[in-house]
This record gives structure tokens, C-alpha cells and sequence, in this order.
């Protein structure tokens, strides 16, 4: 679900950062608006009974590309760094982005330290965490708020097109060591910085664009760590 969910927002973004350029505000700050607005509407209508939450996701992911490119062609100035938005480049990131990034981080550990076991029940059983009170429908939609404003604040890292092997490669990578949700989630942190690192030295020393390298040495993290596991289990076979 995190995988359409994250597509669909992150291609729904798009649209805010045409609506930027042609209004002359901060792409990123009309593409922040954008995706959670985005994000708010695929939860609202996933909720309803005529429209699959796939379908939801489709009509925002689509919306947003198609309003992204038009207000980029009707844009009164030029665009230069409209290819950093799709691909990344790490030359973009400003102090304002820094600061971003670390709020958001702050805000995130701080929710995830406090909520941790409403999140949980909520992940694994809806109905479960309704019978205990628990306000699901607003966590839900302050979920999917923090997963567009994460989205938003790794564009100029990564780029639209790549975002979303981000907030999945990490997960994926844990989960092939632990099934614990504390467990991964420390984990997912810990070899997404790994990732990030690692792509920005390549990045650096072989000039390349440092979205394609951060995902590129996340996937070689996840081999290698598949790699390991199948070893293991191999071994304890025997």
C-alpha cells in the first residue's frame, strides 16, 4: 500500500511545482501544499465505497503530472533546474531545504515516539485499534501528511522519478532481517543513511546525478544483505 500510496503523491507533486513556476512562489512550497492536499484527497476518497483506493491514487498521480507539465509550458520565465525536480541534484539544496528536512525530522520523531503503539495497531488491524478508541481517521490523515511532506523534502535529492525507491528500498532491506516494526523501522533508518552517503560519495567523485547513485548503492545494500541471509539460512541447513 505504501508503494501506490508513495507513487501516486510523489507524481502528484509535480503539479505543485508547475503551479510554482507559473505563479513565481517557491516550487517547494506549492508542491508541500500540493502533495498533502493530494494525499488528504486519495485518503477521503479511498474511503468512499464507489472508488478503489488504486483508482484514487491514479486520478491524483495523473492529475498532477498533466498539471505540472502545463503550467510549466504556460511558466512566464525559464525554468533551469526543472530536470533537478525529476532526477535530482544535490547542487540544488539550499539552507531553506536543510531546515526543512531537520524539522521534519524532529516533528516525525517525536509523532513515532509518542504514538508508536496506536501506529502499530492501525498498520496491522483497523478494526483492532477502532475497538480501543483509537482515532484511526485522523492518524491516518496525519500519516499520509508526513509521508507527502517527506516526499516533498527529498525532491531535490533524489527527484521526482526516484523518491519512491527511498521510502522503499530501506524498509524492504529490513524487513530481511527482522519482522519487528521498532526493529525495522531503526533499521530502515539505518541503511537509508548508509544509502544516502554512500550514493553522495559516488556522486561526488565520479560526477554523476545524485539521486540515480543514492538508489543505486541502496539497491547494492539490499543485495548484499539478501546475499547474507540466504547464506545464513543455506548454512543453518546443513
Amino acid at each position: 500500500r505504501l508503494v501506490f500510496i508513495s507513487g501516486g503523491i510523489t507524481h502528484a507533486s509535480f503539479g505543485g511545482i508547475g503551479l510554482g513556476l507559473f505563479a513565481g512562489i517557491s516550487p517547494i512550497l506549492s508542491a508541500a501544499v500540493f502533495s498533502v492536499l493530494s494525499a488528504f484527497g486519495v485518503e477521503w476518497l479511498s474511503r468512499r465505497k464507489d472508488m478503489r483506493e488504486d483508482s484514487a491514487i491514479a486520478v491524483f498521480w495523473t492529475l498532477g503530472m498533466a498539471l505540472g507539465i502545463m503550467f510549466s509550458f504556460l511558466s512566464p520565465s525559464f525554468a533551469p533546474d526543472l530536470s533537478a525536480y525529476l532526477f535530482g541534484n544535490i547542487l540544488t539544496i539550499n539552507q531553506t531545504d536543510l531546515w526543512m528536512l531537520g524539522i521534519l525530522a524532529l516533528l516525525l520523531t517525536g509523532f513515532f515516539y509518542l504514538f508508536i503503539r496506536p501506529i502499530v495497531y492501525i498498520a496491522f488491524d483497523r478494526e483492532f485499534a477502532r475497538s480501543q478508541k483509537i482515532p484511526v481517521e485522523i492518524f491516518e490523515y496525519v500519516l499520509m501528511m508526513f509521508i507527502a511532506l517527506t516526499i516533498v523534502a527529498c525532491l531535490r535529492m533524489v527527484g521526482i522519478v526516484l523518491v519512491i525507491s527511498l521510502l522503499t528500498i530501506p524498509q524492504v532491506t529490513a524487513n530481511i532481517f527482522t519482522h519487528s516494526f521498532k526493529r525495522m523501522a531503526l533499521l530502515s533508518i539505518m541503511t537509508g543513511y548508509s544509502g544516502c552517503l554512500g550514493g553522495l560519495y559516488l556522486s561526488y567523485h565520479y560526477n554523476i546525478p545524485s539521486g540515480a547513485s543514492i538508489i543505486f548503492v541502496s539497491i547494492l545494500i539490499y543485495l548484499v544483505c539478501k546475499g547474507i541471509s540466504w547464506s545464513i539460512i543455506r548454512w543453518r541447513r546443513q
